[in-house]
């Protein structure tokens, strides 16, 4: 007897005419023609069915801020931080709730049901600390928000930053972050890393930093981030966001870059939204894009996740939670539109994401949790050329959230009456 099955499904790794039994809140078979009873059933039609989509790059107590006290007018990183610095003072805590719970409605109707979010830890009330770890209690029911003790204005640059970082692991927050580029000086970046990583290690804490957001390419803090890795025995623990520097690196640097990044077993993050449109302020002709390499990274066995980063915020006026558009951005800035890369891609949004939060029980595997998605799609890229509506959205076995499949009606001579941006069927 089964709570639920999911009928003819397709999964992402190409098996068609799958069944998912779900029991208890857990996937208890995966299988064709699945036998036995159900209470409820969701005839799939052979769509995509998928477990969420997770973002292990987000700015919550910044969402849906935009316009507030004024917009980006450069659209720079540094007018943004200013922005952001002009904000803080003016943040009461029912706002910050309300805003990241209206996010966090828009997320779960996208089928993300996992965030990691940074929280900045520079404002001595600690408002957003606060804020957020209310926020986090509330949604867990229906998704699981990772908070990372984030010293936007530099662990060392801002004075009384250490102690206040410390104060809010206290409180609760999970992952250990960081950003070296913003420290006064080459060297303070350097030393805030070994701080942070020793942090982290001595509380058994993740680390997720942004480092290396510019375009710089004399910004070399990923290495240093690699080695402290290395010295305190954090492999697979420690991820690098952003990394835009790499773009603007010279190839022999690389060359020796990311060998010493996939022993360290760092993760990645690249946010291709934010990253292409901060980066390269400062140039004319021929213009800088700013993202990591993200094949490279891939093709040396780095576990790479694509963030969304900010939406409607003081970095960011668009973006509405879907990380189907990350992917679709991602793709084309990278340039794999080739099957395998774009397979990555849809990877990039889901499984390896779950892999840098250390997601438990994330899957498709008999005992995983039944989140699970039901995407109008017939495969991983058809989801991310269409961004595909999210039909059914699961949540151990209860369906969170619905949407009727999107089709435009024709009045056209002797053409169908319905169109719904599928392939047409080829006939010889």
């Amino acid at each position: 007897m089964f709570d639920l099955v999911l009928r003819r499904a397709t999964l992402p790794d190409g098996r068609v005419g799958v069944d998912i039994g779900i029991r208890d809140g857990r996937i208890a078979a995966v299988e064709p023609t699945l036998a036995g009873e159900a209470g409820a059933e969701i005839d799939a039609t052979g769509r995509l069915v998928t477990p969420p989509f997770v973002d292990a790059h987000f700015h919550m107590d910044s969402t849906l801020s935009y316009g507030i006290p004024r917009v980006n007018r450069s659209g720079t990183l540094l007018e943004g931080i200013a922005l952001w610095g002009e904000l803080k003072p003016q943040l009461v805590q029912d706002a910050i709730i309300e805003r990241a719970l209206a996010y966090c409605d828009w997320a779960v109707a996208r089928g993300l049901l996992a965030i990691r979010s940074h929280v900045d830890i520079c404002d001595p009330r600690l408002l957003a600390v606060e804020s957020l770890l209310e926020v986090k209690k509330r949604v867990a029911p229906y998704l699981d928000l990772q908070l990372v003790a984030f010293p936007q204005d530099g662990v060392l640059r801002s004075p009384g930053a250490e102690d206040l970082l410390k104060l809010a692991l206290d409180m609760g927050v999970d992952v250990v972050g960081g950003i070296p580029h913003f420290e006064r000086t080459m060297a303070d970046g350097a030393a805030s890393v070994r701080l942070l990583c020793e942090i982290a290690a001595e509380r058994g804490l993740l680390v997720d930093m942004h480092c290396d957001e510019t375009d710089d390419p004399l910004s070399r803090h990923v290495e240093t981030l690699a080695y402290e890795t290395q010295r305190l025995g954090m492999q697979g623990r420690v991820t690098g966001s952003h990394l835009t520097s790499m773009h603007s690196m010279d190839n022999y640097y690389v060359s020796k870059l990311i060998p010493l990044m996939a022993e360290a077993e760092l993760g990645v993050v690249s946010n291709p939204l934010i990253n292409i449109v901060i980066q390269g302020r400062h140039d004319t002709y021929p213009k800088r894009r700013g993202m990591t390499r993200v094949p490279e990274l891939m093709a040396a066995g780095l576990t790479v996740a694509l963030g969304h980063d900010c939406v409607m915020d003081p970095w960011y006026p668009l973006g509405s939670g879907d990380m189907l558009e990350v992917a679709h951005m991602g793709l084309h800035v990278a340039q794999m539109t080739g099957y395998d890369g774009m397979v990555a891609c849809f990877k990039a949004v889901t499984e390896a994401p779950a892999k840098l939060l250390h997601l438990d029980g994330y899957g498709l595997e008999v005992g995983c949790n039944a989140d699970l998605v039901v995407l109008q799609a017939a495969d991983p890229v058809e989801a991310i050329r269409n961004r595909a509506a999210r039909l059914f959205v699961l949540r151990r076995g209860q369906v969170i959230s619905r949407c009727a499949p999107v089709e435009a009606e024709l009045s056209l001579p002797g053409r169908p009456e319905r169109v719904g941006f599928t392939m047409p069927v080829a006939r010889s």
